[in-house]
C-alpha cells in the first residue's frame, strides 16, 4: 500500500471511531474492510457500537426515576453478591447460602453455570457455577429454579425491558400491556413505574427468596449505606426490597463487557483483534447477517423472535419445575397473549457467551457453534413451534467454512472481556462467602 494512501486510511479510522486514535502500526487493510462492513449493514457507524466505562455514569443507559449514584451503585454491586439477604427461604439450614449472583455470577458471564439455575436449595458451585446441584435436603419443589435459562445480566443497561419475554418494564414496549401485570404476580411490580433492569431486581428479591431485615441493616452495617444511596427517600421507605432492587439495578447497568477485544479495536487497538476475528467480524455485518438483530452497544436488540428453538424440559439433563404448558415457553406472547407474539423471545446480547456452555432460552445448545449452525440451517428444533409463527428474519444462509470459523471466533473471543471479576466485592460487610456460602461452595471455592 501507498504510505499517503496508507495514512489516508489511519486517519480514517481514527476519525470514524469518534476521535479514537488507532496504532501508529494500522495498516488499513482488514481493519478499513471492517469499518466498511460496519458502516455498510446500516445499523450505526463503528463508533456507536462501544460500551462505556462503568464510572462514565452519564454515558450509561439509566433509568430517570433510578439515576446512577456512586452511593447507590456501591450499595447494590454488595446486595447482587450477599448471602446474607437469602433469609426468606422455605428451609431454615439454607438461610444465609445463596444471592443474586448464585444465578448470576462473573465466572459465568453473570449467568447460571448450569443449564438451570438454582437459588435457595443449591449446594456447590465448581469451577464456573457449573457444580452447583440440588441439595439432598430439599425436595424438588422446594428449589428455586426457573423455568427457562437463566439470562445474563451483562450489558442489560440497554434492555428497556427485560426476561426472555419481556414482561418486567412498565416503559417502551411495555406501555399498553398493563392488562398483563396481575395483582399478586411479580408482574405487578410494573406498577411502580420503572424500566426494565429496575422492575426486575425489585421483583427479583422476593421471588429468589432475597429479604432486608434487622441482623442485615444493623448487625452487618447495611442501614448506614441505604442511608448514604437514598438519603433522599423518608427514613420510613428506605430499608426494603424496592430501595434494595433499586440499588441492585444501579449497579447492574454499571456491569458492562467493555475489556473485550472488540471494545478495544473500537477505541482504536487494531491489535486488539487477531485477524480471524476481524473477519468474522465482517461476516457478522455482512454475510450472516446477525446484525439484523443483534446491534448496537451489547450486540442485541429489543426484538423478539420465534426460532423453534427447544425448551427446557426438553433437555436429558434433570430438569425441575419446567414443562410444556407453561406461559413461559410461549415467549413474550405468553405475557402479552398476542397470537402474533407466540414463542418469540427477545433477542440475547453477544458479549462473553463462553463463560457459560449453555445456550438458547431452554439450554438446549451447548457451543457457540452449535448455535451458529443452527442458525444457518434455520431448521426449528420445536415441533410446537408452527412453521407460520417462525420469525421472517429465521432463513437459510450459506457461509463457506473459513467464514463460519471466522464468525465463531469472533463471537467466542472478540467478544469476551476476560476480567469481569472486577465487578466483584473484594469482601462482604457480613463476612459470608458469595455467590453461595454453603459448606460445598465454600470448599469449591476455598472461601472459609
Amino acid at each position: 500500500m501507498h504510505s499517503t494512501t496508507k495514512l489516508f486510511a489511519g486517519l480514517l479510522f481514527g476519525l470514524l471511531l469518534a476521535g479514537c486514535q488507532a496504532d501508529e502500526s494500522f495498516d488499513g487493510g482488514l481493519d478499513s474492510e471492517l469499518l466498511e462492513a460496519i458502516n455498510a449493514a446500516g445499523y450505526g457507524s463503528a463508533d456507536q457500537y462501544a460500551l462505556p466505562e462503568s464510572t462514565d455514569y452519564d454515558a450509561i443507559p439509566q433509568d430517570p426515576n433510578n439515576p446512577l449514584t456512586a452511593e447507590k451503585i456501591a450499595l447494590g454491586k454488595l446486595l447482587f453478591h450477599e448471602t446474607a439477604l437469602g433469609t426468606d427461604g422455605r428451609k431454615a439450614e439454607m438461610a444465609g447460602t445463596y444471592s443474586c449472583a448464585s444465578c448470576h455470577h462473573a465466572a459465568g458471564g453473570f449467568q447460571a453455570g448450569r443449564w438451570q439455575g438454582i437459588g435457595e436449595g443449591g449446594v456447590g458451585f465448581g469451577d464456573k457455577g457449573e457444580g452447583r446441584t440440588r441439595s439432598a435436603s430439599m425436595l424438588p419443589s422446594d428449589l428455586d429454579v426457573q423455568p427457562l435459562r437463566s439470562p445474563t445480566v451483562l450489558n442489560s443497561g440497554y434492555q428497556k425491558v427485560m426476561l426472555w419475554n419481556g414482561q418486567f418494564g412498565a416503559t417502551d414496549q411495555n406501555e399498553g400491556t398493563e392488562a398483563q401485570w396481575t395483582a399478586g404476580t411479580p408482574k405487578a411490580v410494573n406498577a411502580l413505574g420503572f424500566e426494565g433492569v429496575e422492575t426486575q431486581a425489585i421483583a427479583g428479591l422476593k421471588v429468589h427468596r432475597l429479604q432486608v431485615n434487622a441482623t442485615l441493616l444493623d448487625e452487618y452495617g447495611y442501614r448506614d449505606l441505604f442511608d448514604e444511596a437514598f438519603d433522599d427517600v423518608p427514613e420510613s421507605e428506605r430499608y426494603n426490597r424496592t430501595t434494595a432492587g433499586l440499588a441492585i439495578a444501579a449497579y447492574e447497568r454499571t456491569v458492562l463487557a467493555n475489556r473485550a477485544p472488540f471494545q478495544d479495536w473500537l477505541k482504536g487497538d487494531n491489535t486488539a483483534m487477531s485477524d480471524a476475528e476481524k473477519r468474522g467480524a465482517m461476516v457478522f455485518f455482512g454475510d450472516a447477517g446477525c446484525v439484523s438483530c443483534h446491534n448496537g452497544p451489547s450486540l442485541a436488540s429489543m426484538s423478539f423472535h420465534a426460532l423453534g428453538m427447544a425448551d427446557l424440559h426438553d433437555n436429558p439433563e434433570p430438569v425441575i419445575g419446567s414443562s410444556e404448558n407453561q406461559a413461559a415457553h410461549k415467549g413474550r406472547g405468553g405475557f402479552t397473549m398476542r397470537s402474533e407474539d407466540m414463542y418469540a423471545f427477545k433477542t440475547p446480547q453477544l458479549y462473553n457467551l463462553k463463560d457459560s456452555k449453555f445456550y438458547g432460552h431452554g439450554s438446549s445448545f451447548r457451543s457457540i457453534a452449535d448455535v451458529v449452525d443452527y442458525k444457518m440451517k434455520a431448521e426449528p428444533q420445536n415441533a410446537r413451534v408452527g412453521e407460520a409463527q417462525l420469525s421472517p428474519a429465521f432463513q437459510p444462509k450459506q457461509l463457506t467454512r473459513e467464514q463460519r470459523s471466522d464468525l465463531i471466533a469472533f463471537l467466542e473471543d472478540a467478544l469476551h472481556d476476560p476480567a469481569l471479576a472486577r465487578y466483584e466485592p473484594e469482601g462482604l460487610p457480613s463476612g459470608h462467602c458469595f455467590p453461595n456460602a454453603d459448606a460445598l461452595s465454600r470448599a469449591d471455592q476455598g472461601c472459609d
